[in-house]
């Protein structure tokens, strides 16, 4: 199998796997705690937290673990001047991994908790404030994963970004899906974690406002670039000797 197969096999599992775990906690919340929607958020986020900083541990070594569509634009965005980062011959390739895995974790996870494998979510998000959320939430994303990048600390992502999305998750009133990927995804799922169709749109168009404000932060946090080769999690981009 070629690298880049490698790397969009670890983009669409791993993809799969977070919305699966956001889904199926969030069903397992549902039927856990059908009356407190305080401890339904409380059950998805920490299994959401838990899952992403293994699945990071997991698989960023082979693809760097972006598993969101903004994060890998922002990668080859800031690497298109000095060649690093993702190839833009890749990031196409990359989207279309994460967005495929994103459904497949959905019904992955209606499957599991024997719900009808496809659906189509009814739950309509969006709000003033929910819209303000997620350019937050993408926004604080983005911050904490360049600013690891460019301090040299790309080790210490998994616990990092686990630990940013699961704050998010309460502080933010969309409970911070911060990724166009999982937001597609989770239209297939009609459940606690689901979103509407209708909603899709507005929420993808806040996360990729809130991706470049977090990416022109950082660039006046940290101006220079030359650490930031390995966004997210550090991974090798070619074959093994």
């Amino acid at each position: 199998m070629s690298a880049l197969s490698r790397r969009l096999l670890a983009e669409l599992m791993g993809t799969a796997l977070l919305v699966c775990a956001v889904v199926g906690s969030g069903i397992a919340a549902q039927q856990l705690s059908p009356h407190d929607h305080g401890v339904q958020l409380l059950e998805n986020s920490t299994a959401t937290v838990f899952g992403l900083g293994v699945l990071i541990l997991m698989l960023g070594p082979v693809s760097g673990a972006h598993f969101n569509p903004v994060v890998s634009v922002a990668d080859w965005w800031a690497g298109r001047r000095r060649g690093t980062g993702l190839p833009a011959t890749d990031l196409a390739a990359y989207i279309g991994a994460q967005v495929l895995g994103a459904a497949l974790g959905a019904v992955l996870a209606n499957i599991m908790f024997d719900q009808r494998a496809v659906q189509i979510s009814t739950h309509h998000r969006v709000t003033t404030g929910h819209l303000v959320g997620e350019v937050v939430a993408t926004a604080g994303l983005i911050a904490v994963i360049f600013a690891l990048a460019r301090t040299g600390r790309a080790a210490m992502s998994a616990a990092a970004v686990a630990a940013y999305i699961g704050a998010a998750y309460w502080f933010t009133s969309s409970t911070s899906f911060a990724n166009p990927a999982v937001t597609i995804g989770r239209i297939f799922s009609d459940t606690f974690a689901g979103i509407a169709p209708a909603s899709v749109p507005a929420f993808i168009a806040a996360q990729i406002l809130g991706a470049g404000i977090g990416f022109a932060l950082i660039g006046l946090l940290y101006p220079d670039p030359a650490p930031a080769e390995n966004i997210v999690a550090p991974h090798s981009v070619t074959d093994p000797a």
